[in-house]
């Protein structure tokens, strides 16, 4: 049921102006199911949605003249935050993960880091790779090239090349962003594969075990 007054009740937990509070000479009104009222003076757009024991809600203070719909205004506040709530759990925040790599990274301390940044990715973030030179290894920029070459390929099949620079100062820059539609080919591929390798598994087991009873029946 709608809680008009007739007299102003926008507050500080209102998002609209309703019902006394609207004060524009005229205002184009929908009804509660979706019927064009067209345009009528703010007090009787008000006292229309009065007669229907509802609230008149402005939705789009900016057009000309401004538009109200009748609904229940509780529960058109309710509807509008679940919209909202709705919106915020679809929207996609993409972080940046960083990970820091020397030339002389060794082969351990790689594969540590690369799992890592297969997670990172895995998260749908992306990773940016900071690959760090000291003293004279800025002479060696071909050892750092070989690096990111390494990296590259070595999640190739998870993630795509957004940006990967050459030397600048002390840093070569690599920075990778998830490729979907690879890694959703891979866990098209890995699915039957590891069907099948589940239902090998429990025939095994199977006739392991029938053996088993064989060998004991066997023996009495």
């Amino acid at each position: 049921m709608g809680r008009f007054k007739g007299t102003p009740e926008r507050n500080r937990q209102n998002e609209h102006r309703i019902n006394g509070d609207i004060r524009v000479p005229t205002v184009r009104v929908i009804g509660p199911e979706g019927e064009n009222f067209g345009v009528l003076s703010s007090r009787d757009a008000v006292f229309k949605a009065q007669q229907l024991g509802l609230d008149l809600v402005e939705i789009s203070p900016t057009a000309v003249p401004p538009v109200c719909k009748i609904v229940d205004y509780g529960k058109f506040r309710f509807q509008e935050a679940k919209k909202k709530a709705e919106a915020k759990r679809n929207q996609t925040v993409v972080e940046v993960k960083e990970m820091v790599f020397r030339p002389g990274t060794e082969d351990h301390d790689y594969q540590i880091k690369l799992r890592k940044i297969k997670e990172f990715l895995a998260d749908g973030n992306k990773a940016k790779i900071n690959l760090r030179f000291r003293g004279r290894e800025t002479t060696h920029q071909e050892i750092g090239m070989a690096m990111l070459d390494r990296l590259v390929a070595d999640t190739t099949e998870v993630a795509k090349v957004d940006f990967r620079s050459g030397l600048e100062g002390r840093f070569m820059t690599l920075v990778l962003s998830p490729d979907k539609k690879s890694a959703k080919k891979i866990e098209e591929t890995a699915a039957p594969k590891a069907t099948n390798e589940a239902m090998e598994s429990s025939f095994a087991t199977a006739v392991a075990t029938k053996a088993e009873k064989d060998a004991k029946k066997a023996e009495k």
